[in-house]
């Protein structure tokens, strides 16, 4: 299976998502995952060094792929249970080709106008890419959202604004908590620095969410 985190605004998490499914396939599903660098900030290659050379942390392969990268994406795929792909937050070729091979793209938005913006053109792309990979499922995920109670209409505001462009929107959500950068930095992932936690939770939920849109979602590794 291959996942497929983009978009075309920074600063959305899309990384710290990247990564935080990683680890949950890894230890949660016993499942055998590469992940994918297309960023050239290479955030999630910097953050695998950080944790490769932890003994205390499992390890994670990565590599960094840029530009034509289908037929590489293509083959990796047979080798692996998940192949995690990040591509940071740009329109650019990697993700196109990306796109045209992913069974799940996932689109991390802040509920914010200027995230949202972005919404007509990522629905024309995606609109592009199925004719390609028609098996293709996406998804937009509302991060970083204030925790404050009186904020809650701006989440649910952001969910309609994706889901008026026909586009699937994913139940969970995560919150801005500084967890997230904690466990960046250390090369880490909020499921391993807390797994009660309610970062954690939030991560395993859209990680399952996303693994019961799948046909097959009995994803049985060993």
């Amino acid at each position: 299976m291959m996942i497929l985190v983009g978009g075309e605004k920074g600063g959305s998490g899309k990384s710290c998502l990247a990564q935080n499914l990683a680890v949950y396939f890894a230890r949660n599903k016993k499942a055998i995952v590469l992940m994918v660098d297309c960023d050239p900030q290479r955030t999630t290659s910097d953050w695998i060094q950080v944790r490769n050379s932890d003994p205390s942390l499992p390890a994670i392969n990565c590599i960094q792929l840029y530009g034509k990268i289908r037929n590489d994406l293509l083959s990796l795929v047979q080798h692996y249970d998940f192949v995690i792909v990040d591509c940071g937050g740009q329109d650019n070729l990697a993700l196109r080709a990306a796109m045209s091979v992913a069974d799940h793209v996932i689109i991390p938005l802040r509920p914010k106008r200027r995230d949202l913006k972005t919404v007509p053109h990522m629905e024309d792309m995606l609109s592009t890419c199925k004719m390609v990979n028609p098996k293709m499922i996406a998804s937009f995920v509302i991060t970083q959202c204030p925790a404050l109670p009186n904020q809650i209409g701006r989440i649910l505001e952001a969910k309609e604004v994706c889901r008026s462009y026909g586009i699937n929107v994913l139940d969970a959500i995560t919150y801005n908590r500084n967890i997230y950068d904690d466990s960046e930095e250390q090369g880490s992932s909020v499921i391993e620095i807390d797994p009660a936690g309610k970062a954690a939770n939030e991560m395993m939920s859209i990680a399952e969410e996303i693994l019961a849109m799948e046909p097959d979602n009995s994803h049985e590794f060993n």
